[in-house]
């Protein structure tokens, strides 16, 4: 990974759908040069961009986390067939304790994830046990992660040349060319406009107008994921805790400021904080927690779920060394 490489990624993060020729005098690039490099980080697993619900959708929608306790033999086979459910995003296999595996579970309602925990997961012969917790607020999330290696005048820029056409109003309801698109978009977030236009038999402008509504409506966001190879931080870590209903609101002033926060969550259940970072190295767990506590005091760490691998994430599978080889289109619309 060069210097320029790390850049794209960023600025990617930031604005996952710009033109080359947008992001080119930003980087001190040519367009074809970055259009080259993203193929190549693609190519190899390194970062993608795709289509994800955007911060609408828990008004809607259900976001569930799901730990999954099964015999130790039929962990890798077990993670293995709810990768293929498009309701579980995103499947980690944790170090054994009193789960050994961890889902993110996107539903488009309460009566959706019912029908998941009880007709497709729940039946599968290998699952021993399963708690459930709904999200009641999320306060980070792994679309406003940042790699950090742009600098603020960089950003500052970036910002100020984005923005999407959201003419025409809010969306409330998805249509069937909706769908398609959204489709398209989860597998390949960068598909070219008049590519999705064929895929509805439209013109280019009306299917940037529709996604501009989209995700100007918050159903939609886009995200530039990576690799741990590009991220520097290879290890997961998931804190449960308790904080009083008092302090639950400050948890995005204190939690979430903290580096490497991947996911913050007010969630259901006696543990009412879910926490997730992305650190360096297994001496960090504690440093993390440390300064977690140090935020909050009123926060009880009561567990402390070290990942072990992502098997997929927001609908990507991904390899031993965490990039992507292949795809399982989410529909949590």
């Amino acid at each position: 990974m060069s210097e320029l490489d790390l850049a794209l990624v960023h600025a990617l993060q930031v604005r996952p759908r710009a033109a080359w020729t947008d992001l080119a005098p930003l980087l001190g690039a040519t367009a074809v040069t970055l259009a080259r490099r993203w193929e190549r980080l693609t190519a190899e697993g390194l970062a993608w961009v795709s289509a994800v619900p955007g911060p609408a959708f828990p008004r809607g929608g259900c976001t569930a986390f799901v730990f999954v306790r099964c015999a130790p033999a039929a962990r890798e086979r077990l993670a293995g067939r709810l990768a293929r459910l498009r309701e579980a995003v995103t499947v980690e296999l944790v170090a054994p304790g009193r789960a050994d595996l961890m889902l993110d579970v996107l539903t488009p309602d309460l009566a959706g994830a019912a029908r998941f925990l009880g007709e497709k997961l729940a039946v599968l012969p290998d699952v021993l046990d399963v708690e459930c917790v709904f999200a009641t607020s999320l306060y980070a999330e792994g679309s406003r992660w940042r790699l950090g290696s742009l600098d603020a005048a960089q950003l500052s820029a970036l910002n100020r040349s984005g923005g999407a056409d959201g003419a025409g109003g809010p969306v409330s309801d998805l249509t069937a060319s909706d769908h398609v698109l959204l489709d398209a978009l989860v597998a390949d977030g960068r598909t070219r406009l008049t590519e999705l236009a064929d895929l509805i038999g439209s013109s280019a402008a009306t299917v940037r107008r529709r996604l501009g509504r989209l995700t100007a409506s918050g159903i939609v966001a886009f995200r530039c994921d990576i690799a741990p190879a590009v991220s520097g931080l290879p290890l997961s870590v998931t804190f449960r805790g308790r904080a009083p209903a008092s302090d639950v609101n400050r948890l995005h002033r204190t939690l979430a400021t903290l580096p490497e926060c991947r996911l913050l969550a007010a969630v259901t259940g006696c543990a009412n904080v879910l926490a997730t970072y992305w650190l360096r190295d297994i001496g960090s767990v504690q440093q993390r927690e440390t300064a977690a506590c140090a935020q909050l005091p009123s926060l009880d760490v009561t567990e402390r779920v070290l990942g072990m691998r992502t098997v997929k994430r927001m609908g990507h599978l991904l390899d031993d060394d965490g990039r992507r080889v292949g795809v399982c289109p989410i529909r949590p619309w």
